[in-house]
């Protein structure tokens, strides 16, 4: 986090790297035609209108599309080893690990690789329909794969072999407690938050050790969930700024999407088998959430708990964090950051990442 917060500081007098670089957010203004009533013109409905997007419009597009690029390349890996296309291949003890967590283990890990997927094909021809350049990261692709037999040996943006695995989403979601006023959680795994853990086998030998592997199909479980829940907030957050109903309607329904992933990971994270596995990166401990646990860690618990939200009125379950400086664009690059997804890539990539939240975060919606 150190390195992110350091690199935040100066964005502000780095955004020439946007603007000259490999892409311009926001180069085209919205229209300030006013319609008979005297509100302002809104981007015409369909594709490919003809209409201007507006500069706070434009960055949420390309800040998500860049997200969206970032969980294809994660998730790809993830079904390399672990979807029904890797069934019966060498790296098939893993996908007995993580089916300990449910038994549709690989066909739910397909599905969201190809829905991440979509989600990239749809916002860089959206953006392209209105004249925008879509950010692409493809130079950045330069991570080493895993070694396991059958997986192609192409670069990668996203680092899963080091994770350092945030799991205070898991305590937040049956609190009555609400980040955005201030609460703070406990990691439901704390050990996996502490030193670097493998999500997926990095070479063979990963597959010969029963318990080994099962920690890093457990490590998966909870990564999912953490990946989720970080896009359910993201788009919750950045709806609120958006000003074209057309993009509106974009954000809240691929939001929607991103809801179902979290809901299906957050149950199956819960069915992690206990177990310690003393690794390089740290000894790693899963209990067994399922029985005898707290209301703050109980499996079963999956739908979010009331919780304050607009002062004055009742409780209310809801989708948490929201608010501005939680989970807002640079707060889920930062998290990203710290999860050690980045590991390997350059200072020029974060900090293009970080700067393309820091234009999303500034947009403000257009009355």
């Amino acid at each position: 986090m150190s390195q992110s917060e350091s690199l935040l500081k100066g964005t502000a007098n780095r955004r020439s790297f946007l603007k000259n670089g490999m892409i311009t957010v926001g180069a085209v203004t919205a229209s300030t035609g006013l319609l008979t009533g005297g509100m302002p013109a809104f981007g015409q409905e369909g594709l490919g209108g003809g209409n201007d997007l507006s500069k706070g419009d434009a960055a949420i597009l390309q800040l998500l599309l860049a997200a969206e690029i970032i969980e294809t390349d994660l998730w790809q890996q993830y079904r390399e080893l672990g979807g029904v296309e890797a069934t019966n291949s060498v790296s098939q003890p893993y996908i007995n690990a993580l089916q300990q967590l449910d038994g549709d283990m690989p066909q739910y890990i397909s599905d969201n690789t190809d829905d991440e997927i979509s989600h990239v094909a749809f916002l860089t021809a959206y953006l392209k329909s209105k004249g925008q350049k879509p950010v692409n990261l493809s130079k950045y692709a330069t991570l080493t794969p895993s070694t396991v037999p059958g997986v192609p040996q192409t670069g990668r943006l996203t680092n899963l072999k080091q994770l350092s695995v945030d799991t205070k989403w898991w305590t937040r979601y049956r609190s009555k407690e609400n980040p955005d006023l201030g609460a703070m959680f406990p990691q439901a795994v704390p050990s996996l938050a502490v030193g670097q853990h493998p999500a997926i086998p990095t070479s063979q030998s990963d597959l010969n050790d029963p318990n080994h592997i099962q920690a890093i199909a457990n490590t998966a479980g909870f990564h999912f969930g953490f990946i989720e829940q970080a896009g359910t907030s993201l788009y919750a957050t950045l709806s609120q700024r958006v000003s074209s109903p057309e993009v509106l309607r974009i954000t809240i329904s691929i939001g929607g999407s991103e809801i179902m992933h979290f809901q299906v990971w957050h149950d199956k994270a819960g069915n992690a088998i206990a177990l310690t596995d003393n690794q390089p990166g740290g000894s790693l401990t899963f209990v067994n959430l399922a029985v005898g646990q707290p209301e703050s860690l109980q499996a079963n618990l999956i739908m979010p708990e009331p919780t304050d939200f607009i002062k004055g009125l009742p409780e209310c379950a809801i989708i948490r964090p929201t608010g501005p400086g939680q989970l807002d664009a640079t707060g889920a690059i930062n998290g990203f950051i710290a999860d050690g997804l980045f590991i390997g890539q350059p200072k020029e990539f974060i900090q293009l990442l970080l700067d393309l939240a820091a234009e999303a975060d500034e947009a403000k919606r257009e009355l």
